[in-house]
Parts: C-alpha cells; structure tokens; sequence
C-alpha cells in the first residue's frame, strides 16, 4: 500500500541525513564562526594596534589614580570622582554631559569688572553632535549619559583609527597606515580618545572627509565637513581644506573633466553650513549676533591673538617663569616640545607629497592652535586632530622588523598613560 512517505519528493543523495541537501553540507551553530567582509580585512591590524595600545594606557593611567589618590579628593566636576573612571568625564566632559541631559539655554549674563572672565560661561560654547549622539545611545541601549558618553567616544575613535590608516595607506602604503593608527593612539593628548570629550568623534569626520577628497568622493566629503561643523569650532580647517581642494580641482582643466563639476561645487556649498548654521543659531538666541565668539573670548578667555599668547608663554617657558596666564608646569613644557617638533613633522610630511587637502588641513589647524589664546599645556589635545603629521614618523617606522615596532608601541603605550593621560587630567586642565 502506497503511504504519504512513499509521494515525497527529495532532492537529497540516498543516506543523506535530514537539513542537507546535495552539494550544501550543513553547518550547524557550533561550527558557525563570523566572516570578515572582504574590504573590512585590511583594517583589521590597525584596529587591533590601536585597540591593544590603548588598553594599555588606559591601564597606566588607572594605576597612577589610584597610586596619587588625589582625584578622591578634587571636585566631581574638576579631575575629581568617587572612582577612577569618572575623571574621565570631568571638565568639558561635564558640559558636554550636562547638554546631553537638558539641552542648551543661550545666554549671555555680563559678570562686570575687567577681569579675565566678563561673561558667565554657557554650554552653547559646546557644539550640539556629540551630547546629541549620547542622548541617542543613551535613549537606545538604556545606558546612562556617562557610559553612553564613554561608548560613543570609544566606537568613534576606532573609525577615527580606520580613518587614519586609510588616508596613510594612500599615500605611503598599508603597512605605514597599521602604525599611524597606533602612533595616534599614544600621540600626545590621546587620553581624550576615550573620554566623554568630542575629538575621536571630530577626527573620525575629519579623517574620513579627507579620504573622501582624495578619492574623488565631493558629496561625501561636502556631507561629512558640515557634519564636523556641528561638532567643533575647529571644524573650520576642515571645511576650509575640503573647500580649498575643491576649488583647486575646478581651476585645473585636467582634474575638472576627471571630477566633474557638480561634485565639487556640491563639497564647497554644503561642507560650511552645519558651522555657520549653529553659529547664527546661537546668535539668534541670545539676540546678538556674534555671542558665540564673545561667549568664547570673554567666557573662557580663548580667542584669535595672531600667536602673541603663544609667543608670550615661549619666552616665559625659555627662562623658567610661569608668568602668563593658565600656566601649568608640567603639561607646558611637554606642550612646547611638541610646539619645538613642529617644523621637523612638518617638513618631513611634505617631503611624502600629500595630497593639497591634507597639507591644507593639517597647516590650517596648526596655525588655529598656535594663533589662538588658550590653555598652552592643552596644546597636546589641540593638535590630536592633525593626524597626517604621523606620516613619514609611520612610514620611517613601517621599515622595522616586528620585533623593534613591538618594543617601540610597548614602551609608548606605557609611557603614554601618563604623557597623554593622567598630565592632561590631573595635572593640568584638559
């Protein structure tokens, strides 16, 4: 008698066993392992580099807390906390925590007199993406506003770290953009990478808008520069290095018929308006026009002098005074190393030949940095976002054997706990 098993149609060899057809053995959960996308792999030992040297300072920097202890008793808000970990959301990491939690209410309250600070300090000098993003994930994952704040600045910073060794890998191969993504983890002034502070987020922008230029990518870079704008005043450079490589494109006839026109006019409109957008919003606000830069020369003191602060802290520095305004000793003077290794990284990278935007960007932000009056001894933080100053230091490096870059990254990882961490946090004003 015919039975229901007997009218059963199988495409599967006599003795195969049930779930596997012809051809497709099966694979069941256990033996199942992720798969690395193709173009993802590239990017992998950079990431790995990074991730390790960071874990390391971060390591350093907890042992130097603990062994001080002096974070216990400063101010929550100030290098203070009940644990180690909160110094890492302190001074502009509680802005940015505070606008995360309720938002901005512009103002400009006159505090008379003639002092140093005439106006009282506002969170609006704090650009909106990066509380924004915390507010996300915070509202998405049910983490507080601090872990969310610690989660966004550790995910960006390895984009950032990918950015890095993409631009590099254009210009002196793969094996040099593996080590600059490592030299930016120990750079000094990388303890913000991971922290509640915006630059992992503004270098993963700015790296990826200058990859975007130099791949001929206009409306990725147009998009990503006014993204930037919506994060950092210093989003400036940026926008004017992507403007600048696009206008040089629309001169050359050449470059003109390779990229269209369209693209780059595109990147020269769009890339400005996120900055000038919360600029005049700002304004709007607090019904003056300009409040944002009175906010920012009279509320902390920080404003455009052509270099005379900086020149005024050189000479002071040269003959062991302190007599300038927020000085502080030992992040001053590794500050004016970095300052003296300047036109050295500088000629060095131009001897790599660049691309005009990176030239662009990373001239811009120096002059930025050392023109402007603000804390010296946070030069080290200022200058993290000119990355493509670590080209030829990786591309010099990129000729070790393994053996020499695994003493050189253990031993800048090390140092770097306390170099770029706990003299930013704790021993100056980051």
């Amino acid at each position: 008698m015919d039975t229901a098993a007997d009218d059963t149609v199988t495409d599967r060899p006599a003795g195969a066993p049930d779930g596997q057809s012809e051809g497709r053995p099966e694979r069941s959960w256990r033996s199942w392992r992720p798969v690395l996308p193709d173009r993802a792999r590239p990017y992998l030992p950079a990431l790995v580099l990074y991730g390790v040297t960071k874990l390391v300072g971060l390591a350093v920097f907890a042992s130097l807390l603990e062994y001080a202890g002096d974070y216990e008793g400063k101010n929550p808000r100030f290098g203070g906390g009940a644990h180690w970990w909160d110094v890492l959301a302190t001074w502009d990491g509680w802005w940015y925590l505070q606008v995360a939690e309720h938002g901005y209410s512009p103002s400009l309250v006159r505090l008379g007199g003639d002092g140093l600070f005439t106006v009282q300090q506002n969170s609006v000098a704090f650009f909106p993406l990066y509380p924004a993003l915390i507010r996300m994930v915070s509202e998405v994952t049910g983490l507080g506003l601090y872990g969310s704040g610690i989660l966004v600045s550790v995910v960006c910073s390895f984009v950032a770290a990918a950015g890095v060794f993409a631009v590099v890998r254009l210009v002196a191969g793969a094996r040099a953009g593996t080590i600059a993504a490592g030299l930016w983890a120990v750079a000094p002034g990388a303890g913000v990478e991971w922290a509640v502070y915006s630059e992992s987020l503004f270098v993963a922008i700015a790296a990826w808008a200058c990859y975007a230029v130099m791949t001929g990518r206009w409306v990725t870079a147009g998009l990503l520069a006014f993204t930037a704008g919506l994060n950092r005043p210093t989003s400036a450079v940026l926008i004017g290095a992507v403007g600048l490589a696009a206008l040089v494109t629309l001169a050359r006839p050449a470059s003109r018929r390779e990229h269209g026109v369209r693209g780059p006019v595109y990147a020269m409109v769009v890339a400005p308006l996120g900055l000038l957008g919360y600029i005049a919003w700002v304004g709007y606000r607090t019904g003056e026009a300009t409040a944002y830069f009175t906010l920012q020369r009279e509320g902390w003191a920080h404003f455009f002098d052509y270099g005379a602060y900086t020149l005024d802290v050189l000479r002071n520095l040269a003959v062991g005074k302190g007599d300038y305004v927020f000085a502080f000793s030992t992040p001053d003077l590794l500050s004016l190393q970095l300052v003296l290794a300047l036109p050295f990284l500088i000629a060095l990278m131009l001897r790599k030949k660049p691309p005009l935007v990176l030239v662009a960007y990373t001239l811009a932000t120096i002059i930025t940095v050392l023109g402007t009056q603000q804390m010296f001894g946070n030069t080290m933080r200022y200058l993290l976002p000119a990355f493509p100053l670590l080209l030829a230091p990786a591309a010099a490096l990129a000729r070790l054997r393994l053996p020499g870059l695994a003493v050189f990254f253990t031993t800048a990882a090390l140092a770097s706990g306390w170099y770029a961490h706990y003299v930013i946090f704790e021993l100056g004003v980051p």
